[in-house]
């Protein structure tokens, strides 16, 4: 049975929720290996003059632990 180690990391966009959540992923991905999953914790938005400016997703990135 694997050890997996959980981080949490906010994603941006100034496009969708959706986006935001694929930032996060990628982010993630440039310095951790074999991300295995993601849980989206959170929904949240930024708002001026009544509009939506930026997108925020809160992610759960998993991967495993590696015994060196």
């Amino acid at each position: 049975m694997a050890a997996v180690k959980i981080i949490k990391v906010l994603g941006t966009s100034t496009e969708s929720w959706e986006d935001a959540a694929r930032e996060a992923v990628a982010q993630a991905s440039s310095t951790v290996e074999n991300i295995s999953g993601i849980e989206i914790e959170d929904w949240t938005a930024s708002i001026e003059d009544g509009q939506i400016t930026e997108y925020k997703a809160t992610v759960e990135i998993a991967f495993p632990v590696r015994n060196e």
